[in-house]
C-alpha cells in the first residue's frame, strides 16, 4: 500500500511520528484531548470537516493535500495572460509573403489541441499567442483554422466568451469555401454563443452546418445510418459539401454540430428538437466505424450517451439525468473521452445534483471533476458558482471546502 492509498488517519499518525510528537503533544497543540488523537489515528473518528483537516496539517508542517493523499494543488483563478491573446487577435499586421505550412507549425497546433483536452489552461494561455502568429503568417486555412478553433474554446472556458466568440467568426473567415473547416469553425462559434445564452442564435449556426454536411434524416427512424448506406448516386455533389468524403471526419464533425445544436435547443426550451437532434447524433455515432479525429470533436456514442444528461439537465429533470449519468461513466468509452471534456461535464452534473437538494452527490461530482481535470473546477467561473451553493452546506463536505479555499471562496 503507497502513501497515498493510506486512511487520512494512518497519514496524520505517520506524520505526527515524523515531527517526534507523542500523540498528547499533538492534541496539547490543537488545543484537543489525546482520546480524539487516537480515534483520528485509528479511524475511529470521520475527519470530514477541512478545517479541521487544515488545522492538522498546520501542526504536522505539511500542506492539507499530503494528509488528504492528493497530488499537489493546481493554481486556481484565471491563468494570466488573456490580455496576451486579445493583443493577438487585435493584430493585422500579418506578413504578406505567404509561406507553406511546415511539419513543426501542425506539431505546434497538434501540441496545442492535446494541452487543451488535457485541461492544461495555464500552459496554453501562454502558447496561444505565439501560435496564432505563426498559422497567420502560414497562411494554411486548416492550420489558421485549428489556431482560431482552439484560441475560441480556451476563451470561453475562461469566461471570455464574447473573445471566444471573435476567434470562432475568425475560423469561419478563415475556412473560406471549404465546407469541411467551415462545418468545423461553427463548433466553436455555437459553443461561444451558448456561452453567452444565446442559444437560439447558436441553434440558428448549428443546425444548417450540421445538414449541410450530413446526408439528410430519414424517416424510418435510423436517422443518419440508413441515409449513409443508401443511393449515393442520388445525391448531387453539392448537395452536403463533403461528397467523397462520406467519410468519418466529416460524420464526426456533423455529429457534433447535432450534439451542441440539441444542447442549444434544450437552452432555448425546446426540448422535444433536443431530445430529437440527440436522436439523430446516436445515429450519426453508430454509422461510424474507427476514424481519425482531425478535426478533434470527441465524437462517438458515449459522447451523445453525455449530451442525453445535459439536455435532461437543461429541462430540470434531475432524476433522469443522474440515472443515465451512472451509465455513461460505466460505459467503456468514458475514459476514452478527454479530460477536459469530462471535467465540464462532470461540473454539469454537480448541477444536476443541486437541483435534487443532494448537496453529498453535487460535492462527489465536483471532487471527481477535479481530480480529473483540476483546472476545469478552479479555472472556470461557471464551477466556482457550483462550489459556492455546494460549500453553503455547513459543516462543507472537506473535499469541497478543500476547493473552496483553494479558489479563494473562503472568509
Amino acid at each position: 500500500m503507497t502513501s497515498d492509498d493510506l486512511p487520512i488517519g494512518r497519514r496524520v499518525a505517520s506524520w505526527r511520528v515524523r515531527r517526534s510528537m507523542t500523540q498528547q503533544m499533538l492534541a496539547d497543540r490543537l488545543h484537543r484531548s489525546k482520546s480524539w488523537v487516537d480515534k483520528i489515528e485509528r479511524g475511529a473518528r470521520t475527519l470530514d470537516r477541512y478545517s479541521v483537516i487544515q488545522e492538522l496539517a498546520h501542526v504536522l508542517r505539511v500542506d492539507p493535500e499530503v494528509l488528504l493523499g492528493q497530488p499537489p494543488s493546481t493554481p486556481a483563478g484565471t491563468p494570466d495572460g488573456v490580455d496576451d491573446i486579445r493583443a493577438a487577435l487585435a493584430r493585422y499586421d500579418i506578413p504578406r509573403a505567404p509561406h507553406q505550412p511546415s511539419d513543426e507549425l501542425r506539431r505546434q497546433v497538434g501540441h496545442a489541441w492535446l494541452t487543451y483536452q488535457h485541461a492544461h489552461y495555464g500552459q496554453l494561455v501562454r502558447v496561444v499567442p505565439g501560435l496564432l502568429d505563426a498559422a497567420q503568417g502560414a497562411r494554411s486555412a486548416e492550420l489558421l483554422v485549428q489556431a482560431y478553433r482552439i484560441t475560441s474554446s480556451l476563451l470561453v472556458k475562461l469566461g471570455e466568451a464574447n473573445l471566444g466568440w471573435l476567434a470562432a467568426d475568425r475560423a469561419m473567415t478563415a475556412a473560406g469555401d471549404d465546407p469541411l473547416l467551415a462545418a468545423a469553425a461553427t463548433i466553436s462559434v455555437g459553443q461561444a454563443l451558448r456561452a453567452q445564452d444565446r442559444d437560439r442564435l447558436a441553434l440558428a449556426a448549428l443546425l444548417p452546418a450540421a445538414d449541410r454536411v450530413l446526408p439528410p434524416p430519414t424517416q424510418s427512424g435510423d436517422h443518419e445510418v440508413s441515409g449513409a448506406l443508401g443511393d449515393q448516386s442520388a445525391r448531387k455533389p453539392h448537395d452536403h459539401g463533403v461528397e467523397g468524403e462520406g467519410d468519418h471526419r466529416g460524420r464526426a464533425v456533423g455529429g457534433t454540430l447535432l450534439v451542441q445544436a440539441a444542447l442549444a435547443a434544450a437552452g432555448c426550451g425546446e426540448h422535444r428538437r433536443a431530445d430529437e437532434l440527440t436522436d439523430r447524433a446516436a445515429g450519426v455515432a453508430a454509422s461510424l466505424r474507427g476514424y481519425d479525429d482531425t478535426h478533434r470533436t470527441g465524437f462517438g456514442p458515449v459522447a451523445v450517451e453525455v449530451a442525453r444528461v445535459l439536455v435532461a439537465v437543461r429541462r430540470g429533470d434531475a432524476d433522469e439525468a443522474l440515472q443515465r449519468h451512472l451509465a455513461v461513466v460505466r460505459r467503456e468509452g468514458w475514459r476514452r473521452l478527454p479530460a477536459e471534456y469530462r471535467g465540464a461535464y462532470l461540473v454539469d452534473v454537480a448541477r444536476a445534483y443541486l437541483q435534487m437538494g443532494d448537496l453529498r452527490g453535487a460535492a462527489r461530482a465536483l471532487v471527481d471533476a477535479d481530480n480529473v481535470a483540476p483546472a476545469e473546477v478552479r479555472c472556470r467561473p461557471l464551477a466556482r458558482t457550483v462550489i459556492v451553493d455546494v460549500a453553503r452546506v455547513q459543516p462543507a463536505p472537506a473535499g469541497v471546502a478543500r476547493l473552496a479555499t483553494l479558489v479563494g471562496l473562503t472568509r
